[in-house]
C-alpha cells in the first residue's frame, strides 16, 4: 500500500511528475480529490473547504446559505482525508502538505519537487503566457502563500530539505527523469 506524498513548488513541474508517478506505479493521483472528500464527509461545499486552505480564510468561514464553520475545523477535516487516503493507501497525494501531516507514518515515502525560481519563473512564463516579471511576481507569490500555509496549518516556521525523503529539482531533470527517481525511491 504505497504512499507518496509529493509536495512541490509553482512552476517545478509537480503535477505533470505525480501523474508519471501515479501512472508507472499503478497508483490513484490525489488533489482535488482531498478538498473534495474533506467537503463531502460533512456535506458542505468544496469551494469552502479549498477557501480554508486559502490566505483570504478567516477565522470562520461561510460553508452554505448562512452557516459558517470555524476554519480551523475545515482544515482539520483535510487533515482527515489525507489520513484517510494513507489508510487506503496506493496513493500519490499531491500538495496540501500530506508529508507534513503523513510525516512519522511508516510507508509513506515525502517528496519535494523544486527548482530555481528563475526556472520556475521561465516556466511559468511560458504556461500561463506572461512577461518575465509578471511570472516571477506569480512565483514570488506562490512561494510567500506556501509558506503561510505551512506556517498556518502545522507551525513550520521555514520549509526544509529534511523535511523531506527525496528531493528533487528539475532545474536540469526533465519530468520522466524525475518521476523515475522517485520511482525508484519508492521501490528501494
Amino acid at each position: 500500500m504505497p504512499v507518496i506524498c509529493l509536495s512541490h513548488a509553482e512552476g517545478a513541474g509537480g503535477p505533470e511528475i505525480a501523474r508519471l508517478v501515479a501512472d508507472r506505479l499503478g497508483l490513484r493521483y490525489a488533489d482535488d480529490e482531498i478538498v473534495v472528500a474533506a467537503a463531502r464527509a460533512e456535506g458542505i461545499y468544496p469551494e469552502a473547504v479549498s477557501l480554508a486552505e486559502s490566505r483570504k480564510a478567516g477565522r470562520r468561514v461561510e460553508v452554505d446559505f448562512g452557516r459558517a464553520e470555524p476554519t480551523e475545523r475545515l482544515r482539520g477535516l483535510i487533515r482527515e482525508a489525507i489520513d484517510a487516503a494513507a489508510e487506503v493507501g496506493d496513493v500519490v497525494l499531491v500538495a496540501h502538505a500530506a508529508s507534513f501531516a503523513l510525516a512519522g507514518r511508516d510507508g509513506v515515502l515525502r517528496v519535494l519537487v523544486t527548482a530555481s525560481p528563475g526556472t520556475r519563473a521561465a516556466r511559468v512564463a511560458e504556461a500561463e503566457r506572461l512577461d518575465g516579471k509578471a511570472a516571477a511576481r506569480v512565483v514570488r507569490e506562490s512561494d510567500r502563500g506556501r509558506a503561510a500555509y505551512l506556517e498556518r496549518f502545522y507551525g513550520v516556521g521555514r520549509e526544509l530539505p529534511t523535511h523531506y525523503d527525496l528531493v528533487v529539482n528539475t532545474d536540469r531533470l526533465a519530468p520522466e527523469a524525475a518521476a523515475e527517481a522517485i520511482v525508484r525511491a519508492a521501490a528501494g
